[in-house]
């Protein structure tokens, strides 16, 4: 095997995040690849609602944004890095399509992919049980919106194959991103477990950007991040063998240590012995992770196991509706008053079934045991209760809202939301049933 190094860069840790650092790194890092992880599991169900809505939407929201500054700078000073995203989330194919006309416009000569395969919606088994409450999905049959199978690097890879330069797929699972460049431009084969487990942590560190450079590492006092302001978003040189380095642009704020490393190697893992991803299964337990430079830190000796026969599967679900109502209070004994309006409150919602949550923010909202009460100038009554009526929901923010005139005195700012709910359940699917697709646009 060829010894030689991949660069991939971060673009984005989730659906809304910033895109300057992705800009920077696509003009300043030299980078091979750049991926965009973008979805979280109620993201895709609430994108299949939009699609129900409107056919050609169904994509991440900010994704016409992003794409149309990329190709700005690019058509200023083009770049020789390939674009790695999951911002089709539910429509793929339609955010595709404007890509492929935004490039058009600037004329440039990309080429542009599609990677469908991950809804099985209309395959799946209402008799499976969910991970969550153990029950058949057929009991939520009425309250299904979506069903969307992580799937791995395969669609990516034959895009590759296919000389695409943006690839746009659905629920592509965070770390695959990463892996499917490194199995092409290596070679990769998919019982090489050490180096697909290898590829796989290099994902996993990159997929929440900012965060392994000490965006969710600082805390003020213990935990310092030099100018977070700025913070930049990683890059990672994975070698043929599976060796990877975490650094970032000198330019940029944040810090790339031992630390903010093992804090994002660890994040979201339940067994560092057993990762589950659609491609391996990965295990940390061993990994070393070491500080070779300033911003830089290699980490080795990851291991992995062949995948099981499963698809993990997220099954969006309507789920009642989320009422919160606010009201503040101020001034001398403010909280003596907020406690009364939620006696009042208490009194007159008493024949609801739903269980209704009261809080005196700044009180007892974060920790069971309240603060000092008496240093207190203000506090706010937050009232939020899950109901399966949209009437009821009303009815409890309305309760709050007339406190305004009808005591105790001094309430203000009464903020009412009514939203939706969208809930996700889980269930394993056999890989069989999963048919990828590659269209090139």
């Amino acid at each position: 095997m060829e010894n030689k190094t991949i660069r991939i860069g971060s673009g984005a840790g989730y659906g809304g995040d910033r895109i300057e650092p992705a800009l920077d790194l696509l003009s300043q890092a030299n980078l091979d690849y750049i991926i965009f992880e973008c979805l979280a599991e109620r993201t895709i169900a609430l994108a299949n609602q939009e699609k129900k809505i409107n056919p050609n939407k169904g994509y991440n929201p900010l994704s016409l944004y992003r794409f149309e500054m990329i190709l700005d700078q690019y058509k200023q000073k083009p770049f020789n890095t390939k674009i790695i995203t999951n911002m089709g989330a539910a429509n793929p194919i339609a955010l595709a399509q404007e890509v492929k006309q935004m490039i058009h416009d600037r004329g440039l000569n990309l080429k542009v992919a599609a990677i469908i395969g991950d809804d099985i919606f209309d395959l799946l088994d209402l008799n499976l049980n969910t991970i969550e409450t153990k029950e058949p999905l057929s009991l939520y049959k009425n309250q299904l919106i979506s069903a969307n199978a992580y799937i791995g690097i395969n669609g990516v890879v034959e895009a590759l194959k296919q000389g695409a330069d943006i690839i746009i797929g659905g629920r592509l699972a965070d770390p695959s991103l990463a892996l499917a460049p490194l199995v092409y431009e290596f070679g990769w084969k998919m019982d090489d477990y050490d180096y697909l487990a290898r590829g796989t942590c290099a994902g996993h560190l990159l997929e929440c950007a900012a965060q392994v450079c000490g965006g969710y590492f600082y805390d003020g006092v213990y935990k310092e991040v030099p100018n977070l302001e700025n913070l930049g978003f990683p890059y990672a040189d994975i070698s043929s063998t599976g060796d990877i380095i975490i650094s970032k642009l000198e330019s940029s704020g944040g810090i790339v240590n031992e630390m903010t490393v093992k804090e994002q190697l660890l994040y979201e893992i339940m067994d560092p012995s057993n990762y589950f991803t659609p491609d391996v299964i990965m295990d940390i337990s061993k990994a070393y992770i070491k500080e070779i430079g300033h911003n830089r830190v290699q980490v080795s000796n990851v291991y992995g196991k062949a995948q099981n026969e499963y698809y993990k599967v997220s099954c969006g679900i309507t789920d009642g509706y989320m009422v919160e109502s606010e009201i503040s209070y101020g001034g001398h004994h403010c909280t003596v008053r907020a406690q009364k309006a939620i006696d009042i409150l208490s009194y007159r919602l008493c024949d609801l079934d739903s269980p209704i949550q009261y809080d005196l923010i700044g009180l007892n909202s974060l920790y069971k045991t309240p603060i000092e009460r008496t240093n207190l100038k203000e506090v706010r009554v937050r009232v939020a209760c899950k109901t399966n009526s949209n009437d009821e929901a009303q009815r409890i923010a309305n309760e709050v809202e007339a406190l305004y005139t009808n005591g105790p005195a001094g309430g203000g700012g009464v903020r009412k939301h009514i939203q939706p709910i969208v809930s996700i359940l889980s269930v394993l699917v056999n890989r069989d049933i999963l048919k990828e697709e590659v269209i090139i646009l």
